[in-house]
């Protein structure tokens, strides 16, 4: 009679179910270490507000061969005295029965963890986790609605009181959270049982269209308090005077631009707080690619979460936020959310879970992270990438002693001519490829953070070079926030976007030579009579400045108009195309000119392009193992610059050009020395002179580095609201973070 009987639900099981293959989600890869050694257990039953009112009867089984293949310490099973749970006749002798779903023995002892529903009928946990995985919600035996399903998946959410929490003995100690059952939505669900009830994890979706939409209402307030001002532009001819029967080859002229400030972009007094940033900026879409390899553990950790914190509290309402964290693989902890404060508590929630563990696999983070943008519905006018990653890229082939890929017009083109190794050109070459646009031409920018000393500074500088963001050195841990605050600083303050600057010559005689832009795209036309430089975003009071050289024709009356320069943007706010006034550029022709008198403004310009220029070519000469080379290149610099007008005339540029090529020989007095920071100080600066924009540099105290002139107001009163919180006293302003405006203003044009 049994053995009819049994027949008779095996045969049920197989009507009623279908076997689903068990498979990894797309982007998940494998679990951790410590989440494959967790046994799962009810929130009924681990909860401490579990009562013996409570009827619900799931129970997780861990089988015993399990635990003594992981090594881990397993949970027992809950009792009924112990628990307030039941277990019925049927579920007890289920062990000794097949899994429905599988068909194959269920007996402890085999590797397999058990699991035993509200029902009382038992499978193999992986074998029901894969059938609820794709949509059953009922037991496939005797069809019962399941009130709690089991899920399998890394948690990303902080775990809540009430969980319980496992110590694996060879396993990473940050990822010890065991896996709760999910619950499913209760109509009437009390506070004590929302008190335990888990939040679910984002899950690994191969479509990112989930971002959460915009406020238009609000959107539209924020363009009633746009900028009002428009985009500066100065030029300064090389020499103010020529006389009128000589002729110049290589005349210089600076092309100066300067952003406007943007509107109450912080509370005066409130400078982030609970509130955040007040409207009256262009809003920002953030995703941040963060390493979570095993190597983060610890205090690296945990200051990584207080910085995102910072970031988080400090967005908008207006502002979306999504996190990636990778290690061996990537995953998405939330889409694209808006900063309200709903989605900062949630957003915190999530990056507060995060635990360290596995490789690196800085490709898979950047993947993930383009695909956020790329399929995102709605767009903010501003977005941006940020990229944190402490060691070397253990799934893609990129050696540090590999040269970053170069550009046309960046300082270091010329200098490196080629490649220590060719795996680093093709590492190069596949992280670019997996950059996002926003239009299909236009590029997101990339500001990467190297952080220590194990870091791969020449691949990220890659990617921060290709995709026309920053790169910047954190080498020391405490600094993680302050750096983050920079950046952030300056996003939040974009009031240019896509600007480009147009240059026509207004002389039948004069024709352009070259322009030296950095890393900026700058072109001259075949007739050498007009020229462009796409220069993109602006951040509120950023400067730029570009070096054209010109002929200079035989004069004929008291002055010779060379030039004009214009620029058109658009405003991200108010969505309207500037074009701005076209300003010309006129020199004097006398008979005579007693003394030349070269401009100041031009000289410091081209001691800070060679001074560039140098930092390259001993970046390349160290790489080829010659040091002594590489000092002895930035020594000559040194005395150059100032031997130079504006070195004699004690101009703050030109100190600040000196003690930073003092600082790079230190780094570069042994190999050792070079290899734990040198590299990356001189990629940091690298990064920040081709584009003119302040990044984050290693741990100097001793020397006000010129890389820090780029920083704007907005990024300069992030940077101090960020030591406010984080310093019980009065910050003090260090030399990597120090205000910029203590140069001297510059003279009105003529």
């Amino acid at each position: 009679m049994e053995s009819r009987w049994r027949k008779a639900k095996m045969s049920l099981g197989l009507n009623l179910c279908v076997y689903v293959p068990r498979t990894l989600d797309d982007d998940g890869g494998p679990p951790s270490t410590g989440s494959s050694a967790a046994a799962l257990v009810s929130p009924a039953a681990s909860s401490s507000c579990a009562s013996a009112a409570t009827s619900a009867n799931t129970t997780p089984t861990a089988d015993p061969g399990s635990a003594r293949g992981s090594g881990a310490l397993m949970p027992t099973t809950p009792t009924p005295t112990s628990a307030g749970l039941r277990l019925s006749k049927s579920g007890s002798k289920s062990f000794k029965k097949t899994c429905a779903i599988c068909l194959t023995i269920m007996k402890p002892g085999q590797g397999h963890a058990l699991f035993t529903a509200e029902c009382s009928h038992t499978f193999h946990f992986h074998c029901i986790a894969a059938n609820v995985k794709h949509g059953s919600n009922n037991c496939p035996v005797c069809r019962t609605e399941w009130k709690e399903l089991p899920f399998r998946g890394p948690m990303v959410a902080e775990i809540p009181q009430g969980s319980a929490r496992i110590n694996p003995v060879n396993g990473n100690q940050n990822g010890g959270h065991m896996t709760l059952l999910r619950p499913l939505p209760r109509a009437h669900s009390s506070g004590r049982l929302h008190h335990v009830t888990c939040l679910l994890p984002d899950t690994d979706r191969s479509i990112f269209n989930d971002d959460e939409p915009l406020d238009l209402c609000e959107a539209a307030e924020d363009r009633q308090q746009g900028c009002s001002r428009t985009v500066e532009i100065e030029t300064y001819p090389e020499f103010t005077e020529i006389p009128e029967s000589t002729s110049e080859r290589n005349f210089t002229v600076l092309i100066h631009l300067k952003a406007p400030l943007a509107q109450n972009l912080l509370k005066p007094g409130n400078l982030g707080g609970e509130n955040g940033p007040i409207t009256g900026r262009a809003p920002v879409d953030l995703i941040t690619v963060l390493d979570v390899s095993g190597s983060m553990a610890g205090t690296k950790l945990a200051l990584l979460k207080r910085a995102m914190g910072f970031v988080i509290q400090n967005l908008g309402s207006s502002d979306r936020l999504s996190v990636i964290a990778f290690s061996s693989s990537a995953r998405r902890l939330f889409p694209l959310r808006r900063m309200t404060e709903s989605g900062r508590q949630k957003s915190l929630q999530a990056v507060n879970s995060l635990t360290s563990n596995g490789g690196t696999n800085i490709a898979e983070g950047l993947r993930k992270g383009s695909k956020v943008i790329e399929e995102r519905q709605a767009k903010n006018p501003v977005c941006s990438i940020i990229l944190l990653s402490d060691g070397q890229d253990t799934y893609t082939v990129s050696p540090t002693t590999g040269a970053h890929k170069v550009f046309a017009g960046s300082p270091t083109a010329g200098a490196q001519k080629a490649s220590p190794t060719a795996s680093s050109q093709k590492a190069a070459a596949e992280y670019c490829a997996l950059l996002p646009s926003t239009n299909g031409s236009q590029q997101v920018p990339v500001h990467v953070f190297g952080f220590g000393a194990d870091h791969d500074a020449a691949s990220l500088h890659s990617i921060s070079q290709a995709s026309g963001g920053t790169f910047s050195f954190i080498e020391t841990e405490a600094t993680i926030q302050d750096a983050f605050a920079q950046c952030i600083g300056g996003l939040l303050s974009v009031v240019a976007q896509d600007l480009r600057v147009k240059v026509e010559s207004l002389h039948p005689d004069v024709h352009f030579g070259s322009i030296r832009s950095g890393s900026y795209s700058s072109r001259i036309a075949d007739d050498k009579r007009n020229g462009s430089i796409d220069v993109g975003d602006l951040y509120a009071e950023e400067e730029r400045d570009f070096l054209m050289s010109v002929n200079v024709p035989q004069g004929c009356g008291d002055e010779t108009t060379l030039l004009k320069v214009g620029c058109i943007y658009k405003d991200p706010l108010m969505k309207e195309t500037i074009n701005m006034a076209e300003v010309e550029v006129k020199i004097s022709r006398p008979a005579f000119v007693s003394v030349q008198t070269v401009c100041i403004q031009v000289d410091r310009q081209k001691n800070r392009l060679h001074a560039a220029e140098v930092m390259a070519a001993a970046r390349f000469s160290a790489e080829r193992g010659d040091l002594t080379h590489a000092v002895s290149l930035l020594e000559d610099c040194r005395r150059m610059i100032m031997a130079s007008a504006s070195g004699q005339s004690g101009d703050r540029l030109c100190q600040s050009l000196d003690a930073e090529l003092k600082e790079m020989q230190e780094r570069m007095a042994n190999r050792q020395r070079y290899e734990a920071s040198g590299r990356a100080y001189v990629l940091s600066g690298l990064s920040s002179h081709s584009w003119q924009r302040a990044t984050a540099r290693g741990d100097s105290t001793d020397s006000e580095s010129l890389v820090q002139s780029y920083q704007t107001q907005s990024m300069v009163d992030m940077v101090l609201l960020s030591q406010t919180l984080t310093r019980s006293s009065t910050p003090r302003q260090t030399p990597q973070m120090r205000h910029a405006k203590s140069f001297p203003a510059r003279p009105q044009p003529r």
